[in-house]
């Protein structure tokens, strides 16, 4: 199972933090700063892969890829494959690319919103649901076009709303 997606910049500020099992906000917190100390110690030349066990518990594993100002990191059990974590970082960070062309971290910044309902299409409850970028990048255009037409919908009759202005 999945714990925790975090997306954190090179100066340890938090761009995304979904966690999976219930934690106080300053448990979180402490989790980000751990995970990031770790993160920035370490050489460039080494695995993305590495235990978690004294940030996160028994028996917790965590996946990092590092692109640009920005660290994707993945924290999960033993029930899960390194390799397919680091895979899932990919469609993650390959559907943004599609979603914002060529992502940098201000499009997260400002697109809070559609980052989540993509990590929401790959990710639920801890488990993975897709795994292909395309399916993801169709549901995410799907609820946009959903958004923009509960956006139109006027509540209030346009023969009504002329009525008032008169």
């Amino acid at each position: 199972m999945i714990k925790a997606v975090l997306v954190i910049n090179t100066q340890g500020k938090p761009r995304l933090t979904k966690f999976y099992d219930f934690l106080t906000v300053e448990k979180q917190q402490e989790l980000i700063r751990g995970v990031f100390g770790v993160l920035c110690s370490r050489a460039e030349k080494v695995s993305n892969f590495m235990e978690a066990d004294s940030i996160f518990g028994p028996d917790s594993r965590l996946v990092y890829k590092h692109y640009a100002t920005l660290y994707f990191v993945f924290v999960f059990d033993s029930s899960e494959n390194e390799l397919a974590m680091l895979d899932l970082i990919q469609v993650f960070v390959e559907t943004l690319d599609k979603c914002f062309r060529n992502v940098c971290e201000l499009d997260i910044v400002f697109n809070y919103s559609k980052l989540h309902a993509i990590i929401d299409e790959i990710i639920s409850g801890g488990q993975v649901l897709e795994t292909s970028s395309i399916e993801v990048m169709r549901a995410v255009e799907e609820i946009s076009k959903l958004e923009a037409a509960s956006n139109s919908i006027s509540l209030v009759p346009k023969t009504v709303s002329g009525w008032r202005s008169r």
